[in-house]
């Protein structure tokens, strides 16, 4: 009975306010939202604590004023991402269009003329909802995506056939090997938000992220090297207000060419760079670090790599070294924060 009432309720809220108010133009979406970015500055923050710890740690040189405009900058930035959102729900096609655009096709019609399938990778930074409704209008290859299925069962279906309205296949867990391994007319490109907190850390790969210790997703790097597929790193760049460029970048176009690890390594640094670049169109409001690294990572680690090597034996052979984990060299206190 409970569930009933929790999808009636859903359906009444999507269909009466939701839906109505994603027809408005978005400069008059945008009015509501601002007008919510006031109250969570100013009244009543949105996860504060986190936001604050999560800033802290990951921009430990950075002072309590640069922190503070990031935080600031993201707020507003998040409201910005929450229209657009709302406006993902009955955007046409021309609209996307003209506000989301590649910058470099080269990479990926590369790959799509050699008949490659290609993972394309990325966090929760700038508009990702955009991406997802676009990448079948934008890109030759057969657009898929990879999600966590929502606990309310209306939202789930709702916000999955509108992602989907322009040809993008929605996959899960439960789907994404029978899809992956079926045959298609074209060549795929499968989306994954890699930055989600992995929920069994034994199958995570665990590396040095914003000057934390972080549990990674491994799957997007063993999907790849399973069907011999290419990994291509996203950012999405905020051109202005409501305007994003795409701009893709090769991490490999065979992944038995990469050691255990390396993929992974290479575009969750990729993304820790575009952080750095512009922290404030990452998700801060995520408890990204609520797993901490057991006692026994050490070991953890070697037996991960010696499963991978037996269940991958294509795979370049990665040569362990005693050297220090890398961090990024990338200086916390960039001129930018102090410009926001």
């Amino acid at each position: 009975m409970g569930n009933k009432i929790s999808y009636l309720s859903s359906a009444f809220l999507y269909y009466a306010i939701v839906y109505p108010i994603s027809l408005l133009p978005l400069r008059v979406i945008y009015i509501f939202t601002d007008f919510l970015c006031l109250i969570l500055t100013r009244i009543a923050p949105y996860r504060k604590t986190l936001i604050k710890r999560n800033l802290f740690k990951s921009f430990p040189q950075a002072s309590h004023d640069q922190r503070k405009k990031i935080k600031r900058a993201f707020y507003q930035h998040l409201c910005d991402v929450l229209a657009e959102s709302i406006k993902n729900l009955s955007i046409s096609e021309r609209e996307l269009k003209s506000r989301f655009k590649i910058s470099n096709y080269s990479i990926l019609d590369k790959l799509y003329a050699e008949g490659k399938d290609v993972f394309l990778v990325s966090g929760h930074y700038n508009n990702w909802e955009w991406m997802i409704t676009a990448q079948n209008l934008l890109l030759r290859h057969q657009a898929a995506g990879i999600g966590m299925p929502l606990s309310n069962a209306f939202w789930n279906y709702k916000l999955n056939q509108r992602r989907g309205r322009f040809g993008m296949d929605i996959l899960n867990a439960n789907n994404v090997h029978d899809y992956l391994s079926s045959d298609h007319k074209k060549p795929i490109a499968t989306l994954i938000l890699s930055d989600q907190t992995p929920i069994d850390h034994l199958k995570s790969y665990w590396m040095h992220f914003l000057n934390q210790t972080t549990p990674v997703f491994f799957g997007c790097e063993q999907l790849a090297h399973q069907y011999d597929s290419a990994v291509v790193y996203f950012v999405i760049n905020k051109r202005k207000r409501g305007y994003y460029k795409v701009d893709f970048q090769l991490i490999c176009d065979n992944a038995s060419e990469m050691c255990y690890g390396e993929i992974t390594e290479k575009h969750t640094k990729a993304l820790e760079k575009s952080i750095f670049k512009h922290p404030e169109y990452w998700l801060w409001s995520h408890n990204r670090w609520k797993r901490h690294a057991p006692e026994n990572l050490d070991e953890i680690k070697v037996d991960q790599q010696l499963k991978f090597e037996k269940r991958f034996p294509n795979a370049k052979k990665k040569v362990n070294t005693n050297s220090k984990t890398e961090t990024n060299s990338e200086n916390p206190m960039l001129s930018r924060y102090a410009k926001f």
